[in-house]
């Protein structure tokens, strides 16, 4: 299995960095582009490019070598292409990259590509062109993005618009409310989270037995008490600080662009692959094969552990991270995933980890300074495996919410909230039974008689299975509050619906739209900046908005747009645009939540999910914004206070 590490490591990283790779001109390649009308609705789109001196061009696509050639797409489904015809000076070269003779192209390449439009012909077109380059043992991937104007078509520029310059943050139209200051309670949130996470990966069978072995090793081999509490303590501190340095290239990410670590959260092809992942994570905790890092990696770290005294203690303890990753993986992977979406994404994530980091490294300080309790310590045995099943289930209940997540983003109508509640409804019975002892797994040992944990545990498991049951009807208790956040939205149901606004509540989805509904109906608009995969707006929703005062105010006092800023779906292509930024950087606006997050950074300096604002019918500001507020009476008052402001300025 060790390919499937590999594999997420490249796939995630490319995810990460394809953003700034992308953003850059081409040094290889230098392309100009025109158009030449063939015929009614037909055209040629011709590129030529020069081809930097030396380098070369995999024009041809190579199914052996993994090669795909040049790929072109269109961003406009009306628009139907050909077979792109590709000229180039082709020559054999010794491949350095591929070890064998290779046809590639040089110096100059041409490429026709004939198009006809289904519809109406709109101009520009927008054309993705990717391709390989090589220099030696370079083997470097492009991408460059045209907008080709045609020759006779209608001309159609976007409506949308991004900047609404009455918007200003720092002077609203009531000035008496405070900025919302909610990330520090957020961030202690997940510094707590990532705690709990490093406790229960402390009790699982390639950590526990770790801890007394080592402890003892450091207070029998030091020359003094005091010289082996110091190394348990510098072992402890070790392994914080491993799992914090993970995090460090994250914040050098984060600079490439405010919403990043959103596009990566919510990316459909990662999110599958998440689901894969912890699918096979869970399968492996039920004993069915095991999951390790390459012995070739452990191997040469755990050679250093020798080398020195605080040295060897740094890769003493970054061999355990290592040996450790059958368990702590997927618990990293939850962390991970579920910290990297909204505001901050990598500070979220090294809080995260550093709870983490501080579960895993707090016993060996402690059984260091007090080695008696070492005594008190149970004895690792069959619970260790529980322990272990027990987390596979969980695992597979998670898994879900990455698939829900690639679902409620592309539409694909495949996991509505009764399909993915029942889901879980079957995990936890199965998980139930488990602990009952009427299912075993490979590594169980035989249960003689059932402990009080285990029943205890049990009972729990089928009263949390039995509350999720309502969430299959379409009743006023379908709205599982303890669990808010993780299923589906309300709306996204198998039953029925009279619209997809939230709570019935007069909404749209377009800022265009909903400015219009609120001139109609004399009514402030309530900016709901949301996302699919957003768990503390479906919180919100399901806490906040569902209270009968709450929900009755908005119902009858606002209007409310609602825009996903995760939201797939491609814009028309009349609507795509290159949007230039206040700081003077450009963006593509392709989809639908291209355009609301850019919308969000550029008129609220913010990029965070939720975020709540008031405009009045003119789209001024009448009252600070406010993000994640749980408390009922908080998120009432501001309400009443934008809308008092509304009426009487």
């Amino acid at each position: 299995m060790s390919f499937l590490r590999y594999f997420f490591a490249v796939v995630f990283s490319f995810f990460l960095m394809q953003d700034a790779l992308y953003a850059q001109d081409s040094a290889t390649v230098k392309w100009e582009t025109v158009s030449r009308k063939t015929g009614d609705k037909k055209f040629e789109l011709i590129f030529s490019g020069k081809i930097k001196t030396n380098w070369h061009l995999y024009a041809k696509a190579s199914q052996a070598d993994e090669i795909a050639g040049v790929l072109i797409s269109l961003n406009d489904s009306s628009v139907q292409q050909s077979n792109p015809q590709i000229f180039t000076n082709y020559r054999n070269i010794d491949d350095q990259v591929f070890g064998k003779k290779m046809e590639v192209g040089s110096d100059s390449i041409r490429i026709v590509l004939p198009i006809t439009f289904s519809n109406e012909v709109v101009s520009p077109v927008r054309v993705n062109v990717s391709y390989y380059t090589g220099y030696k043992d370079n083997f470097i991937p492009e991408e460059q993005k045209f907008y080709v104007e045609l020759e006779g078509a209608v001309v159609k520029k976007s409506t949308n618009r991004i900047l609404i310059p009455s918007i200003d943050i720092n002077n609203p139209v009531d000035k008496s409310g405070v900025v919302s200051e909610t990330k520090s309670q957020s961030l202690f949130a997940i510094f707590g989270l990532g705690f709990i996470g490093g406790l229960l990966a402390l009790f699982l069978p390639c950590f526990f037995p770790m801890i007394p072995l080592t402890v003892s090793f450091f207070t029998k081999r030091a020359v003094s008490k005091k010289t082996g509490i110091r190394n348990a303590f510098l072992y402890g501190f070790f392994i914080f600080a491993i799992y914090v340095l993970i995090t460090i290239p994250f914040h050098f990410a984060e600079q490439l662009k405010p919403e990043i670590f959103n596009n990566i959260s919510t990316n459909i092809y990662l999110n599958i692959f998440f689901f894969l992942v912890f699918v096979l994570f869970a399968i492996s905790f039920f004993g069915y094969y095991e999951l390790t890092l390459p012995s070739s990696i452990s191997g040469k770290v755990d050679s250093k552990a020798g080398v020195g005294n605080i040295a060897g203690i740094f890769f003493m303890a970054l061999t355990l991270a290592l040996v450790s990753f059958s368990c702590t993986g997927p618990v990293l992977g939850s962390l991970l995933a579920g910290t990297l979406a909204g505001d901050g994404g990598a500070t979220r994530l090294t809080v995260g980890m550093s709870g983490f980091g501080l579960a895993l490294a707090l016993p060996f300080a402690l059984f260091a300074l007090f080695p008696n309790w070492l005594n008190s310590l149970p004895k690792s045995g069959g619970w260790l495996n529980t322990v272990k099943v027990v987390l596979g289930f969980l695992e597979l209940a998670f898994a879900f919410k990455f698939l829900s997540n690639a679902d409620l983003v592309m539409h694909w109508g495949l996991l509505k909230r009764e399909v993915f509640i029942g889901i879980w409804i079957v995990i936890g019975f199965c998980l139930a039974l488990y602990l009952f002892g009427k299912i075993r797994f490979p590594h169980d040992s035989p249960i003689k008689k059932l402990s009080i944990g285990r029943k205890t545990l049990g009972l729990i498991t089928v009263l949390f299975t039995l509350y999720l049951i309502p969430g299959l009807t379409n009743t006023k208790w379908a709205n599982l509050k303890l669990i808010s956040g993780f299923p589906p939205p309300l709306y996204y149901s198998v039953y029925p619906q009279t619209s997809d606004c939230i709570l019935s509540l007069n909404c749209t989805r377009s800022y265009e739209e909903g400015l219009k509904m609120a001139k109609a109906a004399n009514k402030p608009l309530l900016l709901d900046f949301t996302g699919y995969a957003c768990v503390n707006c479906r919180r919100m929703e399901e806490n906040v908005w569902s209270d009968a005062e709450v929900n009755s105010l908005m119902k009858e006092n606002f209007i409310v747009v609602s825009l996903y800023v995760d939201d797939k779906m491609k814009l028309p292509a009349a609507e795509q645009q290159t949007y230039q930024s206040k700081d003077g950087s450009t963006k593509e606006i392709i989809t639908v939540g291209d355009q609301w997050s850019t919308f969000e950074t550029e008129n609220f300096a913010n990029n965070a999910q939720p975020l709540y604002a008031i405009l009045n019918t003119e789209e001024k500001l009448l009252s600070y914004p406010v993000a994640y507020t749980p408390s009922v009476n908080e998120y009432l008052e501001w309400l009443k206070k934008g809308l008092e402001t509304f009426k009487t300025k």
